[in-house]
């Protein structure tokens, strides 16, 4: 992994001129996006993460981190202890120099002996199960990680909005796998990342996995673009 996408933020964080980076999948065109949206205040946010951020209480730990701007309204301004990961090493840099008390370089399917009462995965927290089959061994672990009466609050896309109609009124999906998996390349300063795998879960399939492995699911909130933000417990 080259880390392009830690790069950029490192770069946004020590003003070491950043430039936009550029997102495509497998089924979509590359599309810019500022780096500076990943240091949003709490204001800047959708309303999707504002309100997970509010339901977040007692210990928590944000899994894939970024920039860091989810953990630090919950430090600064709700006084929560943040456990912050990324796969990331610059990107943790960046978290650290926005003064992040407890972030670090980390894979969750790593942590062990931890608990805690909130786990966020926000800004499509599903992807980083990259498949569907993989999504088992995620919830297992993230399971394995709450405190009693713990909460895991992340939020999703349903994509089939993207994928044209038919003529019977269907749509035309893969006939492979779930419509839902992606593979998504990064480009960044002319350099290009290796492509990785980036799982988009419609509401009703995330239930119907957090129900298989003893999870209660609850959906909390639908935005304006298919996305939502959901509880599982």
């Amino acid at each position: 992994m080259k880390d392009l996408f830690g790069k950029a933020i490192l770069d946004y964080q020590t003003n070491n001129s950043p430039e936009d980076l550029i997102t495509e999948t497998s089924i979509s065109e590359a599309d810019e996006m500022s780096v500076a949206y990943l240091f949003r205040s709490y204001a800047e946010m959708p309303k999707l993460e504002q309100k997970a951020l509010q339901l977040a209480k007692g210990k928590v730990l944000d899994v894939g981190c970024g920039a860091g701007s989810h953990s630090l309204s919950l430090q600064n301004e709700r006084n929560l202890t943040v456990t912050s990961i990324d796969i990331s090493e610059k990107a943790i840099e960046a978290c650290q120099l926005r003064g992040l008390k407890n972030a670090r370089v980390a894979n969750i399917l790593d942590i062990e002996n931890e608990k805690f009462d909130t786990i966020i995965l926000l800004m499509n927290g599903t992807g980083i199960f990259g498949t569907l089959t993989e999504t088992t061994k995620y919830l297992k672990k993230l399971k394995s990680l709450l405190n009693p009466n713990g909460q895991i609050l992340i939020d999703s896309s349903d994509i089939i909005y993207m994928f044209d109609d038919d003529e019977d009124g269907g749509k035309w999906i893969p006939s492979n796998g779930y419509y839902g998996e992606l593979t998504f390349i990064v480009s960044y300063k002319n350099e290009k990342e290796d492509p990785f795998p980036w799982l988009y879960l419609d509401y009703n399939t995330l239930q119907n996995a957090a129900n298989t492995n003893g999870l209660q699911c609850e959906l909390i909130l639908e935005g304006e673009h298919f996305d939502y933000l959901a509880r599982l417990f």
